[in-house]
């Protein structure tokens, strides 16, 4: 009996060291990406109007330039909420491969970096390592938003509701075309009607 806890104990402790290189690898990429685009191309822009508390809530992801471990994602939803230190919890959840696949969750941690536009944020997974969070347009009534990075190599387009009208999608698509993005690598997120 011990003999299978002790096995059980390994898997775990593998899982748990298997996040944590990804994490890591994903981080790191984003900022060697981010040091070299920096004398590439022009910075992103920032949304000028981003209330913090009506920020909070549920985004459902509507498209996305997925990092690795975003490939084959469904029913992807990102959560904030305000903690008491001024951080941002934060949880990401979808299903991997299919509406049915098995359910990943995520608990990054944001730090409003730039208290005046407050759209320029930092997204910790693994301390100490910092991953720049960018949110490069938000709608007056904060439905829908645009989040990238500086690179240019991930970006998420969200949404308050699971779909949103094509025409609104088309508009993104288009503010993320003059931004810089390749909006070739753009891939649209299965969500379930709710």
């Amino acid at each position: 009996m011990s003999a299978s806890l002790s096995g059980r104990s390994v898997v775990s402790v593998c899982r748990r060291w298997r996040r944590l290189a990804v994490f890591l690898a994903l981080v790191g990429l984003t900022g060697c990406a981010t040091q070299k685009s920096s004398t590439m191309k022009t910075p992103l822009p920032l949304a000028s109007n981003v209330d913090i508390p009506r920020f909070m809530g549920d985004w459902y992801v509507i498209a996305n330039i997925p990092t690795f471990i975003e490939k084959g994602a469904h029913d992807a939803v990102e959560s904030y909420a305000m903690r008491p230190d001024g951080r941002i919890a934060t949880t990401f959840t979808f299903r991997k491969g299919s509406f049915t696949g098995p359910v990943k969750t995520y608990h990054p941690v944001g730090t409003i970096h730039d208290p005046v536009t407050r759209a320029e944020w930092r997204m910790q997974f693994v301390w100490p390592f910092q991953a720049a969070y960018l949110i490069t347009y938000l709608d007056d009534a904060h439905t829908v938003t645009i989040i990238g990075v500086p690179s240019r190599k991930y970006a998420w387009v969200m949404a308050r509701t699971p779909q949103i009208p094509d025409a609104q999608y088309a508009d993104l698509v288009q503010r993320m075309t003059d931004m810089g993005y390749d909006v070739s690598r753009l891939q649209k997120v299965p969500q379930s009607p709710r």
